[in-house]
C-alpha cells in the first residue's frame, strides 16, 4: 500500500497510515510552526557541525545549509506552508529539504533527535521572546517615568487597606510600579542563563555515537553552554515553567496598576480621566466611558497563571527522559510570550496617550480626611511626647473632630492647646499636606527631594541598560 507522507516518516516497523483522527491529534504543526526560523538556523548550525567533524563532507554541509535557507526565504514569501500531513514543524522541513536537494538532505537528520532538536528551537525561540520582552519593560518603566517627572509636586491619598492613610508624591507612587517592573527584568535576566544551555547533541536521550562538537553547535547558536547530562538535555522544561512563572510576576504588577487605574477613573475616585485614544463607550448608555485596556490586563492576567499551572502539571508526573506531553508546552509558552507582550504594549500607551490626571482633584482629596492624623503625632513625639501617648490622643482628637464634623485643620489654636499644652502655631503648617509629604524625606520615602533623587537614578539606570 501507498502510506502517507507523514508514515513515510517512520521506519519499516510501521506498515500503515495513522487513522486521519489520530494523525490531526498527533500533530502540531498548526502551533509549532511559530518555531520554523529557529528550527532552520538550529538545523544550518547541526549541518555546520556535520561537515566540521567529518561525519559529512564540507559540500555536503553547504548543500544543506544552502537549502535551509532556500526553506527560510520560501516561509517568508508565504510559499512554504506545510499542512497536518507533516505533523510537525521539524517534519515540515526536512520533507521540504528533500524535495529542494534529494538524497543529501536524508543526512540532516545525522546524530540528531527531534528531542533535542525542539528542546533548541524552544530555547532559541524564548531567548528572543524574552529580550522583546526586556525591551517592552523598559518601555513601560519610562512611560511610567515620564509621569512621574511631570507630578514630583502633585499630591495623591495614599492607601493602606483600601482606607485613606497618608498623602504621597504621585511621583513617588508611580516609581513603586518602575521598581516592581524593575525587579521583573532582573528575574528575566537571571532566567535567560538557564534558557541559553544547548540540549542539541543530547540525542533521543543517552546522546550518540558519532563524533559530534556539541560546543561547536553551542557556540554557533550563542548558547552560553551545553547540557552536561544527556537524559536532562531532553527532559529539561525547568525553563518554560520559571519563565511563565516570571510572567505571572509581570502580569501581577500590570494588573494592581490595572485596578488603581479603574478605581481612579470611577466617578467615586476621579482621580484620572480617560481620554477617547484607549477607551471605549456603552452600547445603550451614551455617558459611559469605560476603562477597557486595564479590564482586560486585569482579565488576562488568569490566563497567563493558567498557562503557569499547566506546565506545572504537565511534568509533574513524567519519568525521564522525553514524553508527548511536552508537546503541550509549545501553546501555553507562546500565548503566555503573546499575551504579555501586548499587556506590556498596551499599558505602555494607556500611559502615554490614555489618561490624564487631575491635580486640583487630588489636591482636594488630600486636604479633606484625617490622612495627616499621624503627623500630629509625629509633632509631639518631635516635642518630647512619648509616641503612643501622642498616638492615643491623636486618635480621640479624630473622634471628637468627626463628631463636630471638622477636619483637623479646622481646630482653633485653642482647642489645639487645650488638648495638649505643647502645641504651638506651627502645628498648622506641619500638617498641611504639602508638608506632610515633603517632611518623609528619609531614604525611600515620598518627601520630594527623595523623589527627585530616585527619579534621577532611575532615569539614569534606564539609560545605561537601553545602551547595553
Amino acid at each position: 500500500m501507498n502510506p502517507s507522507p507523514s508514515s513515510q516518516t517512520w521506519s519499516q516497523r510501521f506498515e500503515t497510515a495513522l487513522h486521519p483522527a489520530i494523525a490531526q491529534f498527533n500533530a502540531s504543526i498548526g502551533f509549532d510552526i511559530e518555531l520554523i526560523e529557529y528550527d532552520l538556523t538550529g538545523s544550518q548550525a547541526h549541518a555546520k557541525m556535520l561537515a566540521k567533524t567529518g561525519i559529512i563532507s564540507p559540500e555536503e554541509g553547504e548543500q544543506l545549509v544552502q537549502g535551509l535557507e532556500m526553506i527560510r526565504q520560501e516561509y517568508r514569501r508565504g510559499e512554504f506552508n506545510p499542512g497536518v500531513e507533516e505533523e510537525d514543524v521539524h517534519f515540515a522541513v526536512e520533507h521540504r529539504l528533500t524535495q529542494l536537494l534529494g538524497d543529501v538532505a536524508k543526512k540532516l537528520h545525522t546524530a540528531r533527535s527531534r528531542n533535542d532538536q525542539v528542546g533548541a528551537d524552544t530555547r532559541l525561540y524564548l531567548r528572543d521572546q524574552i529580550h522583546h520582552i526586556q525591551t517592552q519593560l523598559r518601555q513601560f518603566q519610562q512611560a511610567l517615568l515620564s509621569l512621574a517627572q511631570a507630578n514630583v509636586e502633585t499630591l495623591i491619598p495614599g492607601y493602606t487597606h483600601l482606607q485613606r492613610a497618608q498623602p504621597l508624591s504621585l511621583a513617588h507612587h508611580l516609581l513603586a510600579y518602575v521598581d516592581m517592573i524593575q525587579r521583573d527584568s532582573a528575574r528575566l535576566a537571571d532566567l535567560l542563563h538557564r534558557v541559553n544551555i544547548s540540549p542539541l547533541g543530547c540525542g533521543a536521550l543517552a546522546g550518540t555515537p558519532f563524533p559530534i562538537d556539541r560546543h561547536y553547535t553551542a557556540e554557533l547558536l550563542g548558547f552560553e553552554s551545553a547540557y552536561a547530562n544527556s537524559l536532562d538535555g531532553v527532559s529539561d522544561r525547568d525553563f518554560a515553567i520559571e519563565f511563565a512563572c516570571a510572567a505571572s510576576l509581570i502580569l501581577v504588577h500590570l494588573s494592581r496598576l490595572s485596578e488603581e487605574i479603574i478605581l481612579w477613573a470611577s466617578e467615586e475616585f476621579s482621580f484620572i480621566t480617560l481620554t477617547d485614544r484607549c477607551a471605549t463607550g456603552s452600547s445603550i448608555m451614551p455617558q459611559k466611558k469605560n476603562p477597557d485596556v486595564p479590564e482586560l490586563v486585569r482579565g488576562k492576567t488568569g490566563r497567563v497563571f493558567g498557562h503557569l499551572q499547566s506546565l506545572l502539571v504537565m511534568v509533574k508526573g513524567l519519568p525521564l527522559a522525553y514524553n508527548k506531553d511536552f508537546q503541550e508546552d509549545k501553546e501555553a509558552l507562546f500565548d503566555t510570550v503573546n499575551t504579555v507582550r501586548a499587556c506590556l504594549q498596551a499599558m505602555t500607551i494607556l500611559l502615554e496617550e490614555g489618561l490624564e490626571f487631575r491635580p486640583t482633584r487630588l489636591a482636594d482629596a488630600v486636604a479633606s480626611d484625617f490622612s495627616n492624623a499621624t503627623d500630629v503625632a509625629d509633632y509631639l513625639a518631635a516635642k518630647g511626647v512619648p509616641f503612643r501617648e501622642a498616638y492615643n490622643l491623636v486618635g480621640k482628637v479624630v473622634k471628637t473632630s468627626l463628631s463636630a464634623n471638622k477636619l483637623l485643620k479646622d481646630l482653633t489654636l485653642e482647642e489645639w492647646r487645650s488638648l495638649h499644652p505643647a502645641f504651638e502655631s506651627d502645628i498648622y503648617d506641619a500638617i498641611a499636606p504639602r508638608q506632610v509629604v515633603a517632611a518623609r524625606n528619609s531614604v525611600g520615602g515620598t518627601g520630594f527631594d527623595q523623589v527627585r533623587q530616585a527619579l534621577a537614578a532611575a532615569a539614569e539606570r534606564l539609560k545605561a541598560e537601553a545602551e547595553n
